[in-house]
């Protein structure tokens, strides 16, 4: 198993192929171009590649690549822009398209998902398994348990059955509004009549059995997979055991994982060093790194996140600071958004709005575009502080955002100028 194509390398690969005429290339090689561009360079570049591409070759294979990276960056206008562009060359609005603009506003707008679906029934577009996975993601999310049922009756009206990835959404969702009965249930039709010759389920029913606390299930399932493991159950048996508290076990099954596979990549240490990470152990956390390094491996955004929780957990802050700001000025990755937000809450619950204002800019210098998520962890910072934020509303209105009531609520805290009992008395 070794570590994995940089995306710069096959990028520079594509370029010098294209460059000497080695590959007649189609409208996919050139939308395969454009994603490596979009993941390698950002959206502007990708964006300008397109004008690059035949006219006869730029369909909507190519739209529909810029659309789904604008999504996985989280820029929601920029998502909005490719979608309406799409509809102005007439491309056929689809099932896919639709699911982006899903998936993004679970994510920042729950609000809009009710356009997106009215939408694909004036446009006559069934809703596919990933559309009703989605809702049930959300309605997950919110607590809505009884709308989730609900989407899930629906899905099984319309002939679309779910397949074990859904189930598994469900079940995690049941599991963590203490619907314990409901998550075994789903989690019984998950495993099937025999685990043995659905092998497939055992991924997904170690951590959720984990979750629900059952140590005797999790040992079990890993049982079926013990004497020939896969990869993805190896990380998912590690995950289980972390959450189990079951660190021994963890290691067990990082040593079989490291054995069984020489080479392994910088997600797969991940795994363990999140369990390290959960459970406060940073000098074993930074034994599991120097293996990391001995190993020649490549650290990358997986790493670095769980670099940064396992210093914060154990309380080192600017030590979490540093390392982030190491990994910012990593040329072609970026950290992940959870691990800037990690630190940000530190200094957010210290009332430190300096760091807190520090780490919001270090977000946009990374390329994350604005969320309201991140404006109420810098507002509460400000709150926490006691001290009046002048221009926050400008700021949240330049950066395109609605405030939520929650936000709201926390701008009139931090309103410089609200009217008091006493300053009603001076004017």
């Amino acid at each position: 198993m070794s570590c994995n194509l940089h995306p710069l390398l096959v990028l520079q690969l594509s370029e010098w192929l294209e460059a000497n005429n080695e590959l007649e290339f189609v409208e996919r090689d050139y939308a395969a171009r454009l994603d490596l561009i979009a993941k390698v360079r950002g959206l502007q570049k990708a964006e300008n590649y397109i004008e690059k591409v035949p006219a006869s070759f730029r369909g909507e294979v190519i739209y529909r690549t810029l659309l789904a990276n604008c999504v996985v960056a989280n820029n929601a206008k920029k998502a909005e822009e490719v979608f309406n562009k799409m509809k102005d060359l007439e491309f056929p609005v689809s099932a896919f398209s639709c699911n982006q603009l899903l998936l993004l506003y679970k994510r920042l707008d729950k609000k809009k998902i009710a356009d997106v679906l009215l939408l694909m029934e004036k446009q006559n577009i069934k809703p596919s398994l990933f559309t009703y996975r989605i809702l049930i993601d959300t309605k997950g999310m919110s607590n809505d348990m009884h709308g989730m049922d609900q989407i899930l009756e629906t899905m099984k009206a319309e002939g679309v059955q779910p397949d074990a990835y859904t189930l598994s959404i469900l079940a995690k969702h049941y599991a963590t509004a203490g619907l314990k009965e409901k998550a075994e249930a789903v989690l019984k039709e998950i495993e099937g009549e025999n685990l043995r010759t659905n092998r497939g389920a055992c991924r997904a029913l170690l951590p959720l059995n984990a979750m629900l606390g059952k140590a005797d299930e999790v040992g079990r399932v890993w049982k079926v997979c013990e004497s020939n493991p896969r990869i993805e159950e190896c990380m998912a048996a590690i995950e289980a055991w972390g959450k189990l508290k079951r660190i021994e076990e963890a290691e067990a099954v990082f040593d079989k994982m490291s054995k069984k596979w020489q080479k392994l990549s910088s997600k797969h240490y991940s795994a363990l060093l999140k369990v390290y990470a959960n459970n406060k152990m940073l000098t074993k956390g930074k034994d599991l790194l120097k293996r990391m390094a001995d190993s020649g491996c490549r650290i990358g955004p997986l790493t670095w996140d769980a670099i940064v929780k396992l210093y914060v957990e154990v309380g080192e802050v600017e030590k979490a600071d540093s390392v982030l700001n190491k990994a910012s000025q990593h040329n072609q990755l970026k950290p992940m958004f959870n691990s800037f937000m990690i630190v940000m809450e530190q200094y957010v619950k210290r009332g430190d709005i300096h760091n807190s204002e520090k780490i919001f800019y270090r977000m946009r210098q990374a390329g994350y575009i604005a969320r309201i998520k991140q404006f109420q962890a810098l507002v509460q910072a400000y709150i926490n502080a006691k001290a009046p934020a002048y221009g926050m509303r400008e700021r949240i209105k330049a950066d395109n955002i609605f405030p939520n009531k929650a936000l709201a609520a926390q701008l009139t805290q931090i309103d410089p100028f609200k009217k008091t009992a006493v300053s009603d008395l001076l004017d």
